[in-house]
């Protein structure tokens, strides 16, 4: 999707319990019904692990007739990471991608040197009313990979890894976690699990991955004695395992990975090392040189001024 203007999060440093460094709590802007809420970057925080911006879209609900339409736009310098919890998309790229994407599917677009492309609700779903609420998340690529050759994959749900005990419910989305390992193939070194707890079951959080965060969709849940409740995402301190019990039913989001091999900026819907590198990506979506969309020619979104 492309970068919306939402108001920047809120970050808590005052009140975490051990091995919790922060809590961010996301700041949410209403589309017209389609309500987004986001949590990276923000100030005091730009980015765990890859992950370089995270935002939550929905649960929104649309009346026949009506729908998302994120018009084409361009990336560079990234993979866009698409993860649905309920709803559909469909998906257009530049490359000739067209792929539907329903709860529990992975998109993953690499956009390496320059990629554009578009997500709308399909016309078959207009024709009723529907919700939508997912995840759309970026993640910058290694400074050796930014101008790779771009690419999509779709993975679907029946694919991922996933195991059930003791009332937690777990579905490797990207990485390695309890010694499943995700077919989700990111460029970048991330771990991203998709976890259900029943009320009381517990799940933990190794110290396996350099930096980490837990993302909290639903319910609510209690590390080291303090309760937390949606939204909020909080950010672990490293070096311990970290364990995440359920107060209530709870749905989170566990993310991680290794710190990036150096700052990376972000304008608009470019990521790059190097701000001379994002402001040709400027000049080239001004001049028209990302390709057209089959399927989506017609519109885009301009430029910010």
């Amino acid at each position: 999707m492309s970068f919306l203007n939402a108001k920047a999060p809120e970050c808590d440093k005052l009140h975490c319990p051990q091995d919790v460094e922060m809590s961010l709590i996301p700041r949410s802007v209403d589309l017209g019904g389609f309500n987004v809420s986001r949590v990276l970057p923000c100030a005091e925080k730009r980015m765990v692990g890859p992950f370089v911006f995270w935002d939550q879209f929905g649960r929104s609900e649309f009346l026949k007739g009506q729908g998302v339409d994120v018009r084409p736009h361009p990336h560079i310098g990234l993979a866009t990471l698409t993860y649905l919890f309920d709803g559909s998309l469909v998906h257009r790229d530049n490359l000739g991608s067209h792929q539907v994407i329903m709860p529990g599917d992975v998109n993953l677009m690499v956009a390496g040197c320059g990629i554009a492309h578009s997500e709308r609700t399909s016309v078959d779903v207009r024709q009723h009313p529907h919700v939508l609420f997912g995840l759309q998340i970026w993640l910058a690529l290694p400074h050796a990979k930014e101008e790779m050759v771009p690419s999509f994959a779709h993975y679907p749900r029946n694919e991922l890894k996933k195991d059930e005990a003791d009332g937690a419910q777990i579905h490797v989305v990207a990485g390695n976690f309890h010694g499943l390992g995700s077919n989700v193939e990111t460029v970048s070194d991330a771990m991203l699990v998709d976890v259900q707890l029943k009320e009381g079951a517990s799940v933990v959080f190794s110290k396996e991955y350099e930096e980490r965060a837990v993302h909290l969709v639903s319910g609510e849940i209690q590390l080291y004695g303090k309760t937390y409740s949606t939204p909020q995402m909080l950010v672990l301190k490293p070096n311990h395992d970290v364990t995440i019990q359920a107060d209530t039913d709870a749905k989170i989001i566990l993310l991680g990975g290794a710190a990036l091999d150096g700052p990376r900026h972000v304008w608009w819907n470019f990521v790059s090392s190097s701000k001379d590198r994002i402001e040709q990506a400027k000049q080239d979506w001004l001049a028209g040189r990302f390709a057209k969309i089959p399927g989506d020619e017609d519109e885009y979104i301009p430029l910010p001024e």
